[in-house]
């Protein structure tokens, strides 16, 4: 048996939590894609350094300008492993360090 009231405060937490997390993620995924778009292709360290600059430096391009937050090479890390597993991005065959859009 249940007495006290389920607590709706904090799923509504957790949801904007959430909610914050995808749209860092979202932001860092089209970083890394209007970057690779414009090189073709690049080493993974240069490519994380130019997200991470980016994200310090608010270059976020138009219509981004308001969003503001912490990016960790980690985070930008993260974002590549998901773009490739998604097949926006792959490696080059004899050098698996180089990304390509």
């Amino acid at each position: 048996l249940r007495l006290l009231p389920q607590q709706t405060h904090l799923r509504a937490e957790t949801a904007a939590a959430t909610s914050a997390f995808e749209r860092k993620r979202n932001v860092l995924c089209c970083l890394i894609t209007r970057i690779l778009k414009a090189e073709k292709q690049l080493h993974v360290d240069n490519l994380v350094f130019r997200v991470t600059d980016a994200c310090q430096k608010g270059g976020f391009g138009p219509g981004l300008q308001f969003l503001s937050f912490c990016c960790h090479s980690v985070d930008v890390l993260s974002c590549v492993l998901r773009l490739l597993s998604q097949g926006y991005l792959r490696r080059q065959p004899g050098r698996p360090q180089v990304l390509e859009f």
